[in-house]
């Protein structure tokens, strides 16, 4: 298998059905209601992509799941990919009228939802959908022994769609390529199978986010054992981890806060953990320091977008002295610091981040004009992603996170846009002027916070909090709104958050 996965371009499901055939009834998948061998996943996914063609699944085609994550839930995504269509895993904490546009935008025909958001959104949600329940999967899908058309894929082909987190309108769809994720992937599974080590990944975030796919593809790429967790509760988790022997792990930096703070942490046996990974969100110095004496094993910090761009890779462990870091660019990625006019700056001087790398995404779904404006392209011709954050490259060539371009609030590891916030406060007929910050938060991260100027006579801020935050998803909901008799703004008329994020702070 080494040598499959060592190649430039493969197939995800040639390789999971070369490692059935090698691994037979060893466990690939587990979650609460019980475990799905190698076997049985080869089966299983053959026997869904099969009907998934036979009702209308077209090659590039998206298929929508929403619901908790689950092992029917990974099965209709990897089905999906063998099957040539797209996996479109769609944001559980969206609003009605978001998971509406998203189901749309990606052009899915099949929506697989969970009991749970079935009930929740009531039967006349997307009528024109096909739903299967994601607890019915085993009736829906072909007879036993029944196998899917030969589909082989191409590097271009779509693997998937990950809607982005954290704004009002409809999220971005950002397209990832079958080359784009076997890069991405198949070199870490590579370097499993190369260290000896047994692989069995604990995936405890939502298998809608980008995140999830480091402990869930990448193992299953190497023949591992991947726990699928329906929801992040601290007990189980370390019950999970203790009973498996955990060897890999992906998690946010809100959930090891959470762990951390967990009375019974130290009262579990982690010993088996071999490689902790976590992103999405600012990971504190202190933060780092507390893991790497508390749990076993190596620590990797991975800073880089869902849309791609530069990747960049702290070994903690390697580089206690580097805590404050993101790291260094990883092989294969290329990172520039600009200024607000995109020219480069000295080194050591802060500047806006773009980098570039090997595993960027196709394009946002539909969306060309957002595409373009969220790259940057060289003299040369060279497209780059701007990242989004202020940072500056140390003399050692670590790079050092100092700003988010826009404000921008990472709370749970989901991405909130202030302006978006600001946009639906604005809404309000008792809004003169409206503006969101984002504070610190032990169990978010970062949480969003609003000031408004108010009209006279108006209705009290609780009542405008709790008309707004019926509109937002539960992602973006604001922690707290306070009024305000003016915005404070600079001599030439900028409005100053970082005083609101101070004021903010004390009000907390």
């Amino acid at each position: 298998m080494s040598e499959r996965l060592a190649q430039p371009f493969g197939s995800f499901s040639d390789i999971i059905k070369e490692w059935a055939q090698a691994l037979g009834d060893l466990p690939a998948l587990l979650d609460d209601s019980g475990t799905c061998s190698w076997t049985q996943l080869d089966d299983r996914i053959e026997r869904l992509a099969a009907r998934l063609v036979e009702t209308g699944l077209e090659r590039g085609q998206s298929v929508a799941i929403l619901g908790a994550s689950s092992t029917n839930y990974a099965l209709v995504f990897l089905a999906t990919v063998r099957a040539g269509g797209v996996a479109a895993p769609l944001t559980t904490s969206a609003s009605p009228e978001q998971l509406e546009g998203m189901a749309a935008d990606s052009g899915a025909r099949h929506l697989f939802i969970d009991a749970g958001k079935a009930a929740e959104l009531g039967d006349e949600f997307m009528p024109d959908l096909e739903h299967v329940r994601l607890e019915e999967v085993d009736a829906w899908m072909a007879p036993e022994g029944t196998s899917a058309p030969a589909f082989g894929p191409d590097r271009k082909d779509p693997f998937n769609i990950i809607y982005s987190s954290g704004t009002t309108g409809i999220p971005k769809g950002i397209v990832h390529s079958h080359q784009m994720r076997w890069r991405q992937f198949a070199a870490t599974a590579l370097s499993y199978l190369a260290s000896g080590l047994e692989v069995r990944s604990l995936a405890s975030t939502p298998l809608y986010s980008n995140t999830t796919m480091v402990a869930f593809l990448a193992p299953l790429l190497a023949g591992g054992t991947v726990r699928v967790m329906g929801k992040f509760d601290c007990a189980r988790w370390l019950d999970h981890a203790a009973g498996d022997r955990t060897t890999i792990t992906m998690l946010v930096p809100v959930q090891y806060q959470r762990l951390m703070d967990h009375p019974g942490f130290d009262d579990h046996d982690l010993s088996s953990l071999a490689m902790k990974y976590c992103t999405s969100a600012p990971f504190s110095a202190e933060l780092k320091r507390e893991v790497l004496e508390r749990m076993p094993g190596g620590l990797i910090e991975i800073y880089s977008m869902t849309e791609g761009g530069v990747v960049c890779l702290l070994a903690c462990h390697e580089f206690p002295d580097k805590l404050h870091t993101v790291g260094r660019p990883a092989p294969g990625s290329e990172m520039k610091v600009l200024d607000d006019e995109d020219n480069e700056v000295p080194p050591g001087t802060p500047g806006n981040l773009i980098g570039r790398s090997h595993t960027m995404m196709s394009g946002y779904k539909n969306r060309p004009d957002k595409t373009s404006e969220a790259q940057y392209v060289d003299p040369d011709g060279g497209v780059w992603m701007r990242m989004g954050d202020i940072g500056r490259v140390d003399e050692d060539g670590f790079v050092e996170l100092v700003g988010r371009a826009k404000d921008m609030i990472i709370s749970g590891g989901f991405n909130i846009y202030p302006s978006d916030l600001e946009a639906e406060l604005e809404r309000e007929d008792d809004v003169v002027e409206a503006a969101v910050v984002g504070i610190a938060s032990k169990q978010w991260g970062e949480t969003p916070v609003g000031f408004v100027v108010l009209k006279e006579n108006g209705r009290e801020c609780e009542e405008v909090l709790a008309s707004v935050n019926a509109r937002l998803g539960k992602t973006q909901r604001l922690s707290a709104l306070h009024p305000i008799d003016e915005m404070p703004r600079s001599h030439i008329g900028k409005l100053l958050k970082t005083t609101l994020r101070e004021k903010a702070e004390q009000l907390a």
